[in-house]
């Protein structure tokens, strides 16, 4: 099988100037893969000029306020608010800019299918799946900044991409690192591919504190500055379980290759190990604008403002075993990973509405875990039959949420 993320066989190293010239499309502008991006996007044009990487649209969920600075600030065509209802303070935000403006969940999509060349895919969850898809069916190059979409409806992208031709570069710093040292080419002579893990800010808690763990403690990440969702995944490791299902799909690996490891540094971002006894490894300061000027850039590589790599600093790079007794999401995910259909689907779905519940205050950090084992319990009993068309899905991942949600509410 082909893996998703590979690069188009027709390609010609192209010269600087024509890739600072692509058109950019920010899905999820106000979030910090979004923020990130437009600080590469701005270093572009402080060493090259105004019309470099010119925005062809920005999108947001609700943060109106931000929109509109980041909106006036890169002179995109249009801003698309998700939220309806902040339309009018976007419209009298921009007024007399020129900028055209947009809401509701359609715009959002017709955003993606707007002819530009990249489409940074940064909306958080599974709320990007149908954007997502609409900018892969124009054979955009996808820079995805989005796991779960992909584990959520790994066949319906993996169709979609072969149909398309379009280009999908991972932008998530371990998938990144695999595909610059896969060459974005075949995996198929990989022993292994171990992909990193910073152990998140419980990495070395005992499971009694783990168990009184704040929301203010999950989301304080020792290394990387992320969204609070994405924090509390770090914390629970199930954004790494996450990961592992997004290379199986992303790279054509079956699980027996793929393994975690936990490296608290987080300058190693992925170890790639070949039939002959060699591991190439890949590295870079924990920055996100590394990943993600690459993958604007890609086949070339562009400036970036992101923080350099000083090993003589560091000094020191270390790696263990993850605990899969204190950090049990990552053991539900690998087995979702080798179970397939929609496991990863349910799982997804499940966790979502448990790190927003952690969030809110409704269960303990620890209940993150046993929420998404009882979501999966209730979809294997239903006997639900597995549908790999994205209506199966979109149906398995309302069920998912309606059960997890449910269980919440129940408390602990």
């Amino acid at each position: 099988m082909m893996a998703l993320a590979a690069q188009r066989s027709d390609w010609t190293m192209p010269a600087l100037e024509p890739v600072l010239g692509r058109r950019i499309t920010i899905l999820g502008s106000t979030g910090s893969i979004g923020v990130s991006t437009l600080s590469v996007i701005e270093h572009a044009r402080a060493l090259h000029g105004a019309d470099a990487l010119p925005v062809e649209a920005l999108t947001a969920g609700s943060n109106v306020d931000v929109l509109i600075a980041q909106a006036l600030a890169v002179r995109p065509k249009i801003a698309v608010i998700a939220d309806e209802g902040k339309l009018a303070l976007l419209e009298q935000g921009l007024n007399g800019s020129g900028i055209q403006t947009a809401a509701g969940r359609a715009a959002v999509i017709e955003a993606a299918s707007r002819p530009s060349e990249v489409v940074m895919v940064a909306i958080m969850g599974a709320a990007a799946i149908e954007p997502a898809l609409a900018a892969i069916a124009r054979g955009a190059t996808v820079a995805l900044a989005n796991k779960e979409c992909v584990v959520a409806a790994g066949s319906v992208f993996r169709d979609a991409i072969h149909k398309s031709g379009a280009a999908v570069i991972p932008v998530d710093s371990e998938h990144n690192a695999v595909f610059q040292v896969l060459g974005g080419g075949d995996a198929g002579d990989v022993e292994r591919v171990t992909l990193t893990a910073s152990g998140g800010p419980f990495r070395e808690w005992p499971l009694e504190r783990m168990r009184v763990a704040t929301p203010q403690q999950a989301v304080a990440h020792p290394n990387w500055s992320m969204g609070a969702k994405i924090s509390v995944d770090s914390a629970t490791l199930m954004n790494k379980g996450l990961e592992l299902i997004e290379a199986h799909f992303l790279f054509a690996l079956p699980p027996e290759k793929l393994a975690v490891i936990v490296h608290p540094q987080s300058v190693v971002h992925c170890l790639v190990s070949y039939e002959d006894g060699s591991t190439l490894a890949h590295l870079s300061a924990p920055d996100m604008r590394t990943p993600i000027a690459h993958a604007i850039g890609w086949p070339r590589r562009i400036s970036s403002p992101s923080r350099r790599l000083d090993l003589a600093e560091i000094a020191q790079l270390t790696f263990q075993a993850p605990d899969h007794d204190r950090f049990r999401c990552l053991g539900i995910a690998v087995d979702c990973m080798r179970a397939g259909g929609l496991a990863p689907t349910v799982l997804n779905a499940a966790n979502e509405i448990a790190v927003e519940c952690f969030l809110g205050g409704q269960i303990g950090f620890l209940d993150i875990a046993r929420i998404v084992e009882e979501t999966l319990d209730v979809a294997q009993r239903s006997n639900a039959r597995d549908d790999d068309a994205l209506e199966g899905i979109l149906a398995a991942d309302a069920m998912a949420r309606a059960t997890a949600r449910q269980a919440c509410q129940q408390g602990h």
